[in-house]
């Protein structure tokens, strides 16, 4: 399997080791910028501003974490590589968000409706970060 991945997509199974522990401090960082968000920002700001600007910052930190791993490993990575990362960092999020959603009882719609940037909510910029951002690092570094 491993050497079919490799043939026909350009992908070593084995290069997925050190983004799952990125994403790993990804999700860390993230959770403490929601804490962040709860106990500091929330007190100046209202519930929308607060979330607006939390999701600024946790784009800003994907950005500096996905830079300063792509500028160190990038060239290790392959363009198929780089967007399996982009997808597999995206849909450990997007999973993560759901399974706490779910432990805090948050109704489904609930949390489908912070992807909802007709009604304003901005997250959507969260997961578009960490889906484009291997390949933006990639291109760039």
């Amino acid at each position: 399997m491993d050497a079919l991945l490799q043939s026909t997509w350009g992908i070593d199974p084995g290069a997925f080791a050190l983004p799952a522990i990125v994403w790993l401090v990804l999700a860390v960082t993230a959770v403490a910028n929601g804490i962040f968000r709860e106990t500091v920002l929330t007190a100046r700001y209202s519930e929308r501003r607060a979330h607006r600007i939390s999701t600024a910052m946790l784009v800003a930190i994907i950005l500096t974490i996905a830079g300063l791993y792509f500028a160190s490993f990038g060239e290790a990575h392959t363009l198929a590589e780089r967007l399996a990362i982009g997808v597999g960092w995206t849909a450990l999020t997007v999973g993560f968000e759901f399974l706490v959603g779910h432990l805090e009882d948050t109704p489904v719609e609930e949390t489908i409706g912070q992807y909802d940037v007709r009604a304003g909510e901005v997250w959507i910029a969260v997961p578009l970060t960490l889906l484009l951002s291997p390949l933006l690092f990639g291109w760039l570094l």
